[in-house]
């Protein structure tokens, strides 16, 4: 049976819990949490009466979850449809997600339970609920007004944890389309280095990416991996280096090379995107990315924020209320590909997008 409490859930990344939990201690002083399983804290906070959280450090978040024992998957799903129905009873627009967490080192534990969970939550829709089952969404674009987030988090074979979500909602940018805020990371053996996925990855996170002919900049480009992607999609690259360029990116007719500092570049002119996976100390990135935004350089941007040690963690909550102040939509986390990093991507208030913040 679900506890009478409700709190919310936050899901790290493996080995980001003390990252996260500072993070929430600088955020919200009065806020209470626990870790209750590797990856998974518990939190309660005064949230309606402080703005939304911007988290780096928390990849998923499961709003209100309600706390459930359920032995068999035969009583998962039965209790799963019997909350969907409750909390949907217009069948409105929404997604589903059965996901794992188990305190286990194999990495795919519990993912054939959920799977199965899954599938007899579906059949009970088609004989009880068939509204709920057209309405059901398999997708991981951003979410749209309207939509609803089902999730159902297993801990264990018999314990587990139910949220139901409308969206727009106060943690909107906690709320990741991609089940336990994983963005699988890409593979192309043909990119200068791996690199290339954290962009895919951000562009992936934000829901927008680079198209043909567009106008990019990239800053610290060399050897060229986020080059290689804007060149792919059509669109004309300057790579800012004091290295060049792997040789075949450096004869791409869409290439203009610029050797010199990436932090004294800039534009003629408002460019569509600014790239940048430079190696600099994160206060030089933070305020390189800062100058671009404020003098409108750029209409969108993905930058790296390379940390030396969680020592500069604390660099980020000043980014956080610029960022929310100049983005219609807006990517602060760590990223499933990045290492001791974290990514901002974003699309700046004129560039005519609604204002929303993904995660």
């Amino acid at each position: 049976m679900p506890a009478a409490s409700r709190p919310t859930l936050l899901i790290a990344a493996p080995g980001d819990d003390a990252a996260l939990h500072a993070e929430l201690r600088r955020a919200y002083p009065r806020g209470q949490f626990e870790l209750i399983h590797p990856g998974l804290t518990r939190f309660d906070s005064p949230l309606p009466d402080q703005p939304p959280p911007i988290l780096v450090f928390a990849r998923q978040a499961l709003p209100e979850a309600a706390m459930v024992s359920a032995p068999s998957i035969r009583e998962w799903a039965g209790f799963a449809v019997s909350a969907l129905i409750e909390a949907n009873p217009e069948a409105r627009p929404w997604r589903l997600h059965v996901i794992p967490h188990y305190d286990s080192p194999a990495p795919d534990a519990g993912l054939q339970r959920c799977r199965l969970i899954r599938d007899g939550i579906l059949e009970l829709l088609r004989r009880r609920r068939r509204s709920l089952l057209r309405s059901l969404a398999d997708s991981t674009d951003p979410f749209q007004t309207g939509e609803c987030l089902a999730q159902l988090l297993l801990t264990a074979p018999g314990e587990g944890a139910f949220s139901h979500t409308p969206v727009p909602s106060l943690l909107d940018n906690l709320l990741s389309p991609f089940p336990r805020g994983e963005v699988p990371i890409a593979v192309d053996k043909a990119a200068p280095a791996r690199a290339f996925a954290k962009l895919l990855e951000a562009e992936s996170r934000l829901g927008a990416g680079i198209r043909a002919g567009e106008r990019c900049v990239d800053l610290g480009a060399s050897p060229g991996s986020w080059s290689y992607v804007a060149l792919q999609r059509g669109a004309s690259v300057v790579a800012v280096d004091r290295a060049p360029l792997r040789d075949d990116l450096m004869r791409h007719p869409n290439l203009a090379f610029v050797r010199g500092d990436a932090f004294g570049f800039e534009p003629d002119a408002p460019v569509d995107w600014l790239l940048c996976d430079v190696i600099a100390a994160p206060a030089r990135t933070l305020e390189l990315m800062q100058r671009w935004i404020e003098r409108r350089l750029c209409r969108r941007f993905a930058v790296t924020i390379k940390f030396k040690g969680d020592a500069d963690y604390p660099l980020l909550d000043r980014l956080k209320p610029f960022l929310a102040r100049h983005c219609a939509r807006l990517v602060l986390k760590r990223l499933c590909s990045n290492r001791n990093e974290a990514c901002a991507a974003g699309i700046l208030r004129d560039a005519g997008t609604r204002p929303d913040r993904r995660p």
